[in-house]
């Protein structure tokens, strides 16, 4: 354990840039990786409230979610983008509490969660507006920040690069991961057929509780052949795969004429080998995609997407996120062991207010 967040006792009225409504103070605890290492490189630090800029809005975090992204971000693996600095996390949910030039000041005082390019793993937050969503009354501020980054990411890689739309077959690796569990749910909720890998039995039944036609432990059998059984061998049109490696050709094994292969990660290789007469003859397609590095205007766009096509299911209470646990900010080691020991069931999140408590 790590020593508990410092709640600071500098208020501000107002920063230069943005108007505050509530006291603010001028510094924070954040949570910074001191080295690439395991947990045991986070560490909680004092830094200063950052200000609001044009088009963004400061948000006193209620909750922040842990990402695979920070993973690799702690172990090295990953730097974040140029400008970004070095505190942790991708989604916050929270209040705004300051906003910058060109921002309306209607913005504030509105609890929000959002995708962020980093700096979630900390008490306040800096966000652009155009990547903020109001949260529904359906959702407390925990299971906000539980969804940002996996919205974000099965709109626009799920819809919008597979081109979702009811009755297509879709195959979700990773079913019990926080992006797959919600990409089942969204999936489903379109009208689509889907079946899920997992690894274990206790993710085969959150799969199947989330509406998965069909889920298939890759411990048990292989997921290929057991695609083209329970297709009739015509196969996926979508295959979302986080794995990578020898996965790749396995998956466009079992896809459809025309089908859409996106790639999120590669866990096992970013190296491949496909059998390219195969593709053509198939028609198949294959993307990728990563949200981090996407300029701002880009995640705007993605933003308009999920408001429109999937925040209706998300506000009507059909679709939410699956949470694992919820972790004290002052344990977010913790949460970083049990992100690593892969054990987990949907999302990870940081409790950094204390409103789980």
């Amino acid at each position: 354990m790590i020593a508990s967040p410092k709640t600071p006792d500098t208020p501000n009225s107002i920063n230069g840039q943005g108007d505050f409504v509530v006291p603010v103070p001028s510094t924070m605890s954040a949570v910074v990786a001191r080295k690439p290492g395991g947990p045991e490189v986070l560490d909680i630090v004092e830094r200063a409230v950052p200000q609001p800029g044009p088009g963004d809005v400061l948000i006193r975090v209620a909750a922040a979610g842990v990402n695979r992204p920070d993973i690799m971000q702690r172990t090295g693996v990953a730097t974040p983008p140029p400008g970004a600095g070095d505190i942790l996390g991708l989604e916050i949910a929270g209040e705004i509490v300051a906003a910058g030039e060109g921002v309306s000041r209607s913005w504030i005082g509105r609890e929000v969660m959002a995708l962020v390019s980093a700096g979630g793993y900390a008490q306040y937050c800096l966000a652009r507006v155009d990547h903020c969503i109001a949260v529904p009354h359906s959702l407390d501020l925990i299971k906000a920040g539980a969804l940002p980054e996996g919205l974000f990411t099965v709109w626009h890689n799920l819809f919008e690069r597979g081109a979702l739309k009811a009755g297509d077959a879709v195959l979700i690796h990773g079913g019990g991961s926080g992006i797959g569990t919600l990409a089942i749910a969204l999936a489903k909720a379109k009208g689509a057929v889907v079946l899920a890998t997992v690894g274990s039995r206790e993710k085969a039944t959150v799969a199947s509780k989330l509406g998965a036609d069909e889920v298939i432990n890759y411990r048990d059998e292989d997921f290929a052949e057991a695609v083209l059984r329970r297709t009739g061998n015509r196969g996926v049109d979508i295959v979302i795969d986080i794995v990578g490696g020898d996965y790749v050709a396995r998956n466009l094994s079992c896809m459809a004429p025309g089908g859409r292969h996106v790639s999120l990660s590669f866990f096992n290789g970013a190296t491949v080998s496909v059998d390219l007469p195969m593709i053509m003859k198939k028609g198949l397609w294959l993307t990728s995609s990563t949200l981090r590095p996407k300029s701002d205007a880009e995640k705007t766009l993605i933003a308009h997407g999920v408001c429109r096509e999937l925040m209706p299911l998300v506000s009507g209470g059909s679709v939410g996120p699956t949470i694992h646990a919820v972790i004290p900010f002052s344990d977010v080691r913790e949460a970083h062991e049990m992100m690593d020991a892969g054990a987990n069931i949907g999302k990870i999140v940081l409790d950094v207010a204390g409103v789980g408590a």
